[in-house]
């Protein structure tokens, strides 16, 4: 049996060093193949839900953590109870995306306007609160609408212009807007209950006796005025003129120094 020539031999009888007939490949350039663990680019169910545009999310973006769309801005929530002589200070932190961010601010902030007054401190608090939970409001309406959460993202529900909660701001408002002039009107009726100092020159009416003064100043041209505060004895040894009247020791500057009183009728 003859021996097959060599695939390289040359010559009538050679080997053809490449296939011959239908499996031969088709000539053109040659392409590399893919890399190991490449995977074709997503499509279909497996596209990103986030057309792109400015606010298309970026790597490492936050996502809300009740929905997890986005876009989401991290923020603080925050709320407040006055229980008479105890406080709670609640708040819920984010991220939030614009819906859960505007139904979350919305709420906590609802309930804080009829709960957090009830409480000394807490009138002063309750307003910080509200202010606080308006600069994060301002920042999540201004996000785009949610795209691509694992569920779906909370109803912003009515602006807190528009509940009944609201109502209740103006309660303590009222109260506030009352109580202000009803205290300077009773100051000025009843007075602050301290002792008057007399300074000389000054005239006084006494509207007790003298074993219990009562000395009010007045004015000297005034008709009621009895008495011109003449001298303070605040030496020893130092005495009023004939005819004077001794003021009683409360009326000096330290409480103790007496005045002279002179009539003025």
């Amino acid at each position: 049996m003859a021996t097959p020539p060599p695939p390289h031999s040359t010559g009538p009888h050679a080997w053809p060093s490449q296939p011959i007939g239908p499996y031969a490949p088709s000539p053109g350039p040659y392409v590399a193949p893919p890399p190991a663990n490449s995977y074709p680019p997503p499509h279909g169910a497996y596209a990103s839900p986030y057309p792109p545009g400015p606010y298309a999310p970026q790597a490492g973006a936050p996502a809300c953590h009740i929905c997890g769309a986005m876009p989401a801005v991290p923020a603080t929530v925050r709320g407040h109870q006055g229980i008479v002589v105890i406080m709670r200070f609640l708040s819920l932190r984010g991220p939030f995306c614009r819906d859960c961010g505007l139904s979350t601010v919305r709420d906590m902030s609802a309930k804080t306007l009829w709960q957090g007054w009830w409480g000394p401190l807490s009138v002063i608090i309750t307003p910080i609160t509200l202010l606080a939970n308006l600069a994060t409001w301002d920042r999540i309406r201004k996000l785009a609408a949610p795209t691509g959460g694992f569920r779906t993202a909370l109803a912003p529900g009515r602006p807190l212009t528009r509940r009944p909660e609201a109502l209740l701001f103006l309660v303590p408002m009222l109260l506030v807007a009352v109580a202000i002039p009803a205290l300077i009107v009773t100051g000025l009726l009843v007075g602050d209950g301290s002792t008057p100092t007399l300074p000389v020159g000054a005239c006084v009416r006494n509207e007790g006796d003298w074993a219990n003064q009562d000395l009010q100043i007045t004015d000297c041209s005034a008709p009621s005025a009895q008495y011109k505060v003449t001298r303070r004895l605040e030496k020893a040894g130092s005495t009023c003129a004939d005819g004077d009247y001794l003021a009683d020791p409360k009326y000096g500057p330290d409480g103790a120094t007496i005045s002279c009183l002179e009539p003025i009728h």
